[in-house]
C-alpha cells in the first residue's frame, strides 16, 4: 500500500535496539489506534520518518520510503532519495544523495548506504565524512563497526578545507592510506601503508601512523619526531613520547639519538591545580665523544652530563603569586650546549618569588641566582655572577590624602654573595672597573615621598615635593677586593673607604611649575607645556668615597625620558644629592587627517654642591660608584648636553622617532636614537638606528654606529617572505643578516629561515631551520646550527 506526503509525526514508530519489527511498524502506523500501547512495548525508543511515498511489500517483508526521505532517530539524522528496509535482516539501504549525521555532528556522505536499523552499524560506497571539527575522510568504500568504529578502504584524510573555486584540486596536505581506521571509543586514527602529501607529492611514507581524532586534546602516544644538527653532537633524532596520565597531570619523555655524542634522555612531568600549576624537567647524556668539541672548553673535558630543573607558579589568592625557576645542572654549560627547552638561555636567572598587588600596593620578595651557560673553563662569566638572597621591593600609597597630597612609601632591600672579583671590562683611564665585588653586602633603603599639585585660576600647575630616604648599608669585602680597590686615585690621592658598615640619608624639597596651553583650530589641537622643576638636597654621603658597592645602578643613559626624573639613577646603590633644576618643553597634537605628533626636550643644571656625576670636577672624570656610572653621561657638567626626543604617528601605518644628546655648548651629537616603522597593505618594515659617543670609562674606546633594519611581506593571501640584518659603521661589516619565508593557513603552516652572525676576527656562524605544522598531526621541525662555529 502506499501513503501520499506523510509526516509520520503524526504516526509515531518506535522501536527497539535489537529485534523490534521496525518494518511491522511502518506497515501498522497508519491504521495504529493505541500509540501508547506500541510506545510501551517498543520501550519508548522513537524513530521519526517523513517521506512523499512509503510503501510495504508484506510478501517480502521489505518497507520502501522514497522521495527526499528523512529518519532521525537517537540523535542521528539520515536523509537520502530512496529508503530500504529489510524487516527479516533489520537492515537498511539508502541511495542517492545520501547524507547522514550521528550523534556527535559528523556529517557522512555516500552514493549508497547499509545501514543497521539503529543506524549505529553500515557499510557504504564512496563515502565522504566531515567532522565537527573540520576535519575530512574520504574512501571508494567505508565500514561502520561496535557503533564505533569505522574503517576506510583506499581513504584520505586532510584537516584542510576543500577548495570551493575548485574541488577537485587537492588540498595542501593529505594522508592517503590503503586503509584507514578510525576507533571513535578510542579516539585514534590510523593509517595503514599511508603516505603525506604536500601540494599534491609526496614527501613521507609510514607502514603504520596513528594519531588522535579531532576530539582529543591530549592524548598518550608518540608525539612528531625531528631532526637535529650539530658540528660537534652530529645528526639528532629527537623522538617525544608524551603520557595522559591523568586529567590534572601527565608525562613527556625524549630520547635523542646523536651520531657522535649518543642518546639524550629528557623526561618532563606537569601538573595543574586549580590556583596554578608546576614542571619538572630532567635531562642527561653520557657523551661518546667529548673529544669532539674544541678542546679546552667545558664541553671537551666531560662524559656524563644532565640536569635537573623546575617551573611553577601558583596564586595563593587573588592578591598573591608564589612561584619559582630553578636549575642545577652537572656543568655550567650542559642545557645550553644541548638546548634543553625551557632552560637553554645563555643568561640564566634562578629565581624564587613571592609578589603581592592590591590597588596601587606592591610587594615583591626574590631570591635570585644568576650565571652563564658557557662553554669556558675556570673562572667565566658564571663564577662572578652573584647570589641574591634576597631581593625585595615595596611600595605603598596612603588611601587617603594626606595634608591633601599623595604620600609613598618604598621599601627596598637587598642582599648579595659573589664569590669572585668581577673586573670586566676594564677601564682605559683611572683604574679599573669593577661590576662586581668579592665576597658579601646587602643594603636597606626605605623612602617616604610626598607630593600636591595644585592648580591655579589660569592653568598653572605647581607640585610641591617632600622626600625623605635613609640606607643601612653592610659590606664584607674580600681582600683581593679591597686591593683591587686601593690603586684607585684622584690626583694621586686614594679616594677608598672601607667600612663594614654605611649609614646614610637624603632629604629631598622640590618643586615642579608647568603651564599646559592648548592651541586648537578646525583641523589640529595642541597642547605646549613648559615644565620647571627643582630640587633642593644636601650633599649625598661618601660622594667622593669609593667604597659602597654598586649592583642595581651601573646602567646609566641620560636622555630625554628621564630628563624631568628626581634621581637619574637606575638604582638604589648609587644615590644623588646637590642642588638641581631641569627645564624644558613638552608637546603634543592630533590632526584631523589621523596624524599625532609627541615631543620633549630640554636640559638639567647643577645649581650647588656635589655633582654626582663628576664629584672631583672637570679635572678628573672619575665617578667613585666602581663602575664610573655617570661618567660621560652628558650630566658632569653644570649645564647639562641638550637632550631630546620627537615622535610621530600616521594613521596608515607609518611611525617615526628620533632622540638625541647635544653637547652643551657646541651642540656636537653625542648620541642618536632613531626609530621608524611603515606598513602599507601586506608589505612592513622598520629600522632602528643607534649611535654613541666613545666612552672609555665605561671600555668603549671608541664611538658605536648600528643600524638594524627588518622587513617583511605577504603575498598570494598565505605567503610571506621576511628578512633582517645590522651592520657596524665603526668595523665596516655585517654583524647579523637573516632571511626566511613562510606560509600559514588554518591548516597548514610552514616556514624556512637562514641566519647568519659574525664577530670582530671570529668565524661566521650559519644556522638553518625549518618547521611545518600540520592540523591534527602535528608539527615536524628541523635546525642546523654551526656550519662555521656551533655544536
Amino acid at each position: 500500500m502506499g501513503i501520499g506526503r506523510a509526516s509520520l509525526r503524526a504516526t509515531v514508530v518506535t522501536m527497539r535496539l535489537a529485534g523490534a519489527a521496525f518494518g511491522s511498524a511502518l506497515a501498522m502506523a497508519p491504521i495504529a489506534t493505541s500509540p501508547s500501547a506500541a510506545q510501551a512495548t517498543l520501550e519508548n525508543e522513537q524513530m521519526l520518518l517523513e517521506a512523499d511515498t512509503l510503501t510495504y511489500d508484506q510478501d517480502t517483508g521489505i518497507v520502501v520510503a522514497s522521495g527526499d526521505v528523512r529518519i532521525a532517530y537517537q540523535g542521528r539524522r539520515l536523509v537520502a532519495q530512496r529508503v530500504e528496509f529489510n524487516r527479516n535482516t533489520s537492515r537498511m539501504y539508502a541511495f542517492g544523495d545520501v547524507e547522514m549525521v550521528d550523534a556527535d555532528g559528523n556529517r557522512h556522505y555516500a552514493d549508497e548506504l547499509d545501514v543497521t536499523d539503529d543506524l549505529g552499524e553500515g557499510f557504504a560506497n564512496a563515502i565522504r565524512i566531515e567532522t565537527t571539527d573540520e576535519t575530512y575522510f574520504a574512501a571508494e568504500s567505508g565500514e561502520r563497526q561496535d557503533g564505533s568504529v569505522t574503517t576506510f578502504n583506499s581513504g584520505v584524510y586532510t584537516a584542510c578545507k576543500p577548495c570551493e573555486e575548485h574541488p577537485e584540486k587537492p588540498p595542501i596536505w593529505r594522508v592517503k592510506a590503503t586503509k584507514i581506521v578510525w576507533n571513535g571509543e578510542e579516539k585514534t586514527i590510523r593509517f595503514i601503508n599511508s603516505r603525506l602529501e604536500l601540494f599534491g607529492l609526496p614527501i613521507a611514507y609510514f607502514p603504520v601512523l596513528e594519531v588522535p581524532d579531532h576530539t582529543v586534546k591530549r592524548k598518550t602516544g608518540l608525539l612528531s619526531p625531528s631532526l637535529r644538527f650539530g658540528t660537534y653532537t652530529g645528526t639528532g633524532l629527537v623522538v617525544p613520547y608524551y603520557w595522559a596520565l591523568s586529567p590534572t597531570y601527565d608525562l613527556t619523555t625524549t630520547v635523542t639519538g646523536y651520531t657522535k655524542q649518543g642518546f639524550l634522555t629528557e623526561a618532563e612531568w606537569r601538573q595543574r591545580f586549580n590556583n596554578g600549576a608546576y614542571s619538572v624537567k630532567a635531562a642527561g647524556i653520557y657523551q661518546l665523544q667529548p673529544s669532539a668539541f674544541p678542546g679546552g672548553t667545558v664541553d671537551a673535558t666531560t662524559t656524563l652530563r644532565g640536569m635537573i630543573g623546575s617551573k611553577g607558579e601558583f596564586r595563593i589568592n587573588p592578591r598573591w603569586t608564589f612561584g619559582w625557576d630553578v636549575m642545577v645542572q652537572s656543568d655550567k654549560n650542559f642545557a645550553h650546549t644541548y638546548n634543553i627547552d625551557g632552560y637553554n638561555q645563555y643568561y640564566r636567572d634562578d629565581q624564587i618569588y613571592l609578589t603581592g598587588l592590591n590597588d596601587r600596593n606592591y610587594f615583591d620578595l626574590r631570591a635570585h641566582r644568576f650565571s652563564v651557560q658557557e662553554s669556558i673553563l675556570g673562572l667565566g662569566g658564571t663564577e662572578v655572577q652573584p647570589w641574591v638572597l634576597p631581593s625585595f621591593d615595596y611600595t605603598r600609597k596612603a588611601d587617603e590624602p594626606v595634608a591633601g597630597g599623595e604620600l609613598t612609601l618604598n621599601v627596598n632591600a637587598q642582599n648579595l654573595y659573589r664569590s669572585n672579583l668581577q673586573t670586566t671590562p676594564t677601564a682605559l683611564v683611572a683604574g679599573t672597573n669593577i661590576p662586581g665585588v668579592q665576597g658579601a653586602n646587602g643594603r636597606l633603603t626605605t623612602e617616604v615621598e610626598w607630593r600636591r599639585t595644585f592648580v591655579s585660576p589660569g592653568g598653572l600647575l605647581v607640585t610641591p615635593l617632600l622626600a625623605v630616604r635613609g640606607d643601612a648599608i653592610y659590606s664584607n669585602l674580600s681582600a683581593t677586593t679591597v686591593a683591587a680597590m686601593a690603586p684607585i686615585t684622584v690626583g694621586g690621592v686614594p679616594i677608598t673607604d672601607i667600612r663594614s658598615a654605611y649609614f646614610r640619608y637624603m632629604a629631598t624639597a622640590g618643586m615642579e611649575v608647568s603651564w599646559p596651553v592648548l592651541f586648537a583650530s578646525d583641523r589640529s589641537s595642541h597642547v605646549l607645556e613648559p615644565v620647571a622643576q627643582v630640587f633642593a638636597r644636601p650633599n649625598a654621603p661618601y660622594a667622593t668615597t669609593l667604597g659602597i658597592p654598586n649592583e642595581d645602578a651601573q646602567s646609566f643613559v641620560f636622555d630625554a625620558t628621564n630628563l624631568f626624573e628626581r634621581d637619574k639613577f637606575s638604582g638604589y646603590d648609587v644615590i644623588e644629592g646637590g642642588v638641581r633644576a631641569n627645564v624644558g618643553l613638552r608637546y603634543s597634537g592630533s590632526f584631523d587627517n589621523g596624524w599625532t605628533a609627541q615631543a620633549i626636550g630640554g636640559q638639567s643644571y647643577h645649581l650647588a654642591g656635589i655633582n654626582p656625576y663628576n664629584p672631583f670636577g672637570a679635572a678628573s672624570p672619575v665617578v667613585p660608584n666602581l663602575v664610573n656610572a655617570g661618567a660621560f653621561s652628558g650630566l658632569e657638567t653644570s649645564r647639562s648636553d641638550y637632550v631630546a626626543l620627537v615622535g610621530l604617528t600616521s594613521p596608515r601605518g607609518l611611525s617615526v622617532a628620533a632622540g638625541g644628546r647635544f653637547d652643551e655648548t657646541t651642540l656636537e651629537v653625542r648620541r642618536v636614537d632613531l626609530r621608524a616603522s611603515a606598513s602599507a597593505g601586506t608589505v612592513s618594515i622598520g629600522a632602528n638606528y643607534a649611535y654613541i659617543q666613545a666612552q672609555p670609562l665605561y671600555g668603549f674606546a671608541t664611538d658605536r654606529h648600528q643600524l638594524t633594519v627588518n622587513a617583511s611581506a605577504r603575498f598570494l593571501e598565505n605567503w610571506r617572505i621576511f628578512g633582517s640584518g645590522t651592520y657596524d659603521f665603526v668595523s665596516g661589516a655585517l654583524l647579523q643578516d637573516s632571511i626566511g619565508f613562510g606560509y600559514a593557513d588554518e591548516c597548514f603552516a610552514f616556514t624556512l629561515q637562514a641566519l647568519q652572525m659574525r664577530s670582530a676576527g671570529g668565524p661566521t656562524t650559519t644556522s638553518v631551520g625549518f618547521n611545518f605544522s600540520l592540523r591534527t598531526i602535528g608539527d615536524f621541525g628541523q635546525s642546523t646550527s654551526g656550519l662555521g662555529l656551533g655544536l
